[in-house]
């Protein structure tokens, strides 16, 4: 077994520091912290009495790991998050979240903070395991694209969400629907392909391969996959995108082919940001309520820090019905269960 005092050797430090720096001491020089944090990683120094002590001496601080700061969607949750912590006298720590970096990810985290929360992200097995072995709480706010069993989930029941949308799209007149999706199957929104893909199988409606088109979560990028899959050719007759980011940007394809919205295409988005009002015409989308899950999802963070056993919430969104999918549709109505 790896004991405190190999640590100081390797890392050129004496005992005392080690234990300063597994103890989050101030005291402590960043140089020397990244230091003895690389070596105990290395080394594999994982003792039940490290694990304790940063139990009982809390950092007063979260961890949120972000996917895409530019995405205003994950830019509102955030201020929830923030809040809730505050209110906790919890500050928040934000970090961009990139998987070819999780190693370094664990130096960075480790004694400086009391939980973390994902945005839905999917942590490697080993990341999964350090954590558990440091009694860091994890909480993921929406689910990852790979389930992780061991990590509670906040989120909304998509399966319920999409096939709300998809009888009203059918509603509509349409039941040759396209998904726009991330791609990426480890995206954090990689999950809502998954629930569409159920949605449309519970309302007895076919999903072919041709009809999902990889957006990368991005406007550019699904304004470039959609206007060459318009010039191409296309027999759906409403497209549904996993974020509104990419919807703004099917709107666009739209607009740049000579499309009509939704006379010859309908299309949908899964968050309903303010930006999703505004776009001309205003979208379609699933209402996700970033307010109440933001808050749950740090209330259930804070309970686990403090030891508590607190049930995993599931919410629900609502459905704002607007002119990218309803011809002369001038105001947007919501629907919900």
């Amino acid at each position: 077994m790896i004991t405190r005092k190999e640590v100081a050797d390797r890392a050129g430090v004496s005992v005392a520091v080690v234990s300063y720096v597994l103890n989050n001491r101030s005291i402590v020089k960043e140089e020397t912290r990244q230091k003895v944090l690389a070596v105990i990683n290395e080394l594999g120094y994982r003792p039940n009495q490290t694990a304790r002590s940063l139990k009982t001496r809390k950092t007063g601080q979260i961890a949120v790991l972000v996917h895409f700061v530019g995405n205003p969607f994950e830019g509102g949750l955030l201020l929830y998050i923030e809040k809730k912590a505050k209110l906790s006298n919890y500050s928040v720590f934000f970090h961009s979240f990139e998987p070819a970096r999780e190693e370094e990810l664990k130096n960075t985290l480790m004694g400086r903070v009391d939980g973390i929360l994902l945005l839905g992200q999917t942590l490697s097995e080993e990341s999964q395991a350090f954590y558990s072995l440091m009694e860091l709480p994890i909480v993921s706010l929406m689910h990852p694209g790979v389930a992780m069993p061991s990590i509670p989930v906040v989120d909304v029941d998509w399966i319920a969400e999409m096939r709300r949308l998809i009888v009203h799209l059918r509603e509509q007149g349409h039941e040759q629907i396209a998904f726009m999706t991330a791609g990426d199957p480890q995206d954090p929104i990689a999950h809502r392909l998954l629930a569409f893909r159920e949605a449309m199988h519970h309302e007895g409606l076919k999903l072919p391969e041709p009809y999902i088109l990889e957006g990368a979560g991005r406007f550019e990028r699904a304004f470039e996959v959609l206007t060459t899959t318009l010039t191409q050719g296309f027999d759906f007759t409403a497209i549904v995108a996993a974020n509104d980011l990419m919807a703004a940007g099917c709107l666009a394809a739209c607009r740049e082919s000579g499309i009509l919205v939704p006379q010859q295409l309908a299309v949908a988005g899964c968050e309903d940001i303010l930006m999703s009002s505004q776009v001309s015409p205003a979208l379609t989308a699933i209402c996700y309520p970033r307010m109440e899950v933001g808050l749950a999802a740090t209330e259930l963070l804070l309970s686990l820090i403090n030891g508590e056993n607190k049930k995993t919430p599931q919410l629900e969104g609502k459905l704002s019905v607007r002119a990218s999918t309803v011809e002369n549709s001038l105001n947007a109505t919501s629907y919900s269960n």
